[in-house]
């Protein structure tokens, strides 16, 4: 598990590193770095927390705007149910550790059935979790003691996607899914903007891979192919 989340760990010290920054710059104490971390555990979430927390709290907003940061977690919810099938009492905290990366790396597993792939799974989120919470203590405690700029740290979280990305473009035979879940970005970002275009170019993909769910496009043992 922990060979595995190898690449996450240098993506989260980087990311988590300057959040901690951008908490304790925005004139929060190092403290709640962790404790969000632990609690929270919402990677892009937290960052637009802080923002949330900065001005007067509407709750109505702050739920809509959470929504629609991590809708994209109802989907990857959906296509791990096979996976976290029989997991038991882990089943609580890897739905709550449930992350991009810790997302990209689960799916893309071909692991042993049983309490092995259980153990693996609790493990990977675990490790993972771990890796965040230590980059934002260390990020709030430069803040703290260190003046300088966080611009462009945010970027981290991009180059580790790619990262991932890559390596499941180069281990999948049937890389179909993988160009159309690009090909759909590209244009519902074109069509409805930043601000939410990921909402649309999941839903878009969702619609797609089960339309061709049973055409040699998308292969059996896809969770849409079933």
């Amino acid at each position: 598990a922990f060979r595995k989340t190898v690449p996450v760990l240098v993506g989260y010290l980087f990311l988590g590193f300057s959040f901690g920054v951008l908490l304790t710059s925005s004139g929060f104490p190092a403290w709640l770095a962790p404790v969000m971390s632990v609690t929270l555990y919402a990677g892009s979430m937290q960052f637009v927390a802080v923002e949330l927390m900065l001005g007067a709290f509407n709750l109505v907003n702050t739920a809509v705007v959470t929504l629609l940061v991590n809708a994209r977690h109802l989907f990857y919810g959906l296509s791990l149910i096979e996976k976290y099938r029989g997991t038991g009492l882990y089943k609580i905290y890897l739905m709550f550790g449930l992350t991009d990366e810790t997302y990209a790396l689960v799916s893309s597993l071909e692991e042993p059935k049983g309490k092995e792939s259980t153990r693996l799974y609790f493990f990977i989120t675990l490790f993972d979790h771990i890796y965040w919470i230590l980059g934002g203590v260390i990020g709030a405690l430069a803040g703290t003691l260190l003046s300088f700029p966080a611009k462009g740290l945010e970027f981290t979280m991009t180059a580790l996607f790619l990262i991932i990305f890559t390596e499941q473009w180069e281990k999948e035979q049937n890389r179909f899914p993988l160009a159309l879940g690009v090909a759909l970005t590209f244009v519902c970002l074109f069509v409805f903007g930043s601000e939410t275009f990921l909402v649309f170019a999941m839903l878009a993909l969702l619609a797609v891979l089960t339309a061709v769910r049973k055409t040699p496009l998308v292969r059996e043992e896809l969770p849409l192919g079933r």
